[in-house]
């Protein structure tokens, strides 16, 4: 990376960025002339997310493309695809659910290149980001499990899902550069922020095979609340946590024709 201009990162410093020289390093970076540098920390220095700005963002060691509007993937949710990257194989039927930018879902399948990948999100921007970054799979426009095709019903071998698990009134206090510059629909998982984890955990029996796997991303507080979603759907599960980078997980299988799902930790 070129050495940004001092003025820049001082301009970023001011402002608040506790990482004022690398951010002012990746505008340098991207910058194509001094006016395109000026514009972009422009847009930095009224909330835009970096990632937004310079239209990428890093993620579990690959480069995947952002737009305004859409949800940054965040370092958390990499503690998904090490979870699915173990519980899969080649051939295995890999599910990204509310797939924002396709992140989860194209890091998996850099690591396991035979899975065969199918993502889906609500949003229109989103998916025409996702078909950009996923040159090896699926992506579907539409609402959890009504996305996708029919022919995967029961033969899913793991669905990953960074749904919305804000609670509503909580948008608010959000940082600007997610309350201001996401969609709101990436954000809102309802009054508890539970809303989509519970439809989630209702719909993966249909659509996991036997022994199939729901990995869920959730915050520590809401933990107990995605877990009893998966237990009241009949999904043996547990939560996983990752210290380092605050992630935090909800793990839940399928169980057999015939079996009760129980609630474990």
């Amino acid at each position: 990376m070129p050495d940004p201009a001092p003025a820049v990162v001082d301009a970023l410093r001011a402002a608040g960025s506790v990482f004022a020289e690398e951010e002012a390093a990746v505008l340098a970076g991207e910058a194509r002339t001094a006016g395109h540098l000026e514009l972009m920390l422009a847009r930095r220095l009224l909330g835009e997310p970096l990632e937004q700005v310079v239209g990428w963002a890093e993620f579990h060691g690959l480069r995947v493309r952002v737009a305004p509007g859409v949800f940054v993937p965040r370092r958390r949710a990499e503690l998904l695809v090490d979870l699915a990257v173990a519980a899969a194989e080649p051939g295995s039927v890999v599910v990204d659910l509310c797939c924002g930018t396709g992140a989860i879902g194209v890091a998996v399948a850099d690591a396991l290149p035979e899975v065969e990948l199918h993502a889906g999100d609500l949003d229109p921007a989103a998916v025409a980001v996702a078909r950009h970054n996923v040159v090896a799979g699926e992506v579907h426009e539409g609402d959890l499990y009504d996305a996708l095709p029919t022919s995967l019903r029961g033969r899913v071998d793991v669905v990953v899902a960074n749904a919305p698990y804000v609670p509503t009134e909580e948008i608010a206090l959000m940082p600007r550069e997610a309350r201001d510059h996401e969609h709101r629909i990436a954000l809102d998982g309802g009054p508890d922020g539970l809303d989509l984890h519970r439809r989630i955990a209702a719909g993966a029996p249909d659509w996991l095979r036997p022994g199939g796997m729901l990995l869920i991303e959730t915050s520590e507080q809401q933990a107990e609340g995605t877990l009893a979603a998966c237990a009241t759907a009949g999904l043996v599960a547990e939560v996983l946590r990752r210290e380092e980078t605050a992630s935090t997980v909800v793990r839940a299988i399928s169980a057999a024709p015939g079996s009760s799902g129980t609630m474990a930790r």
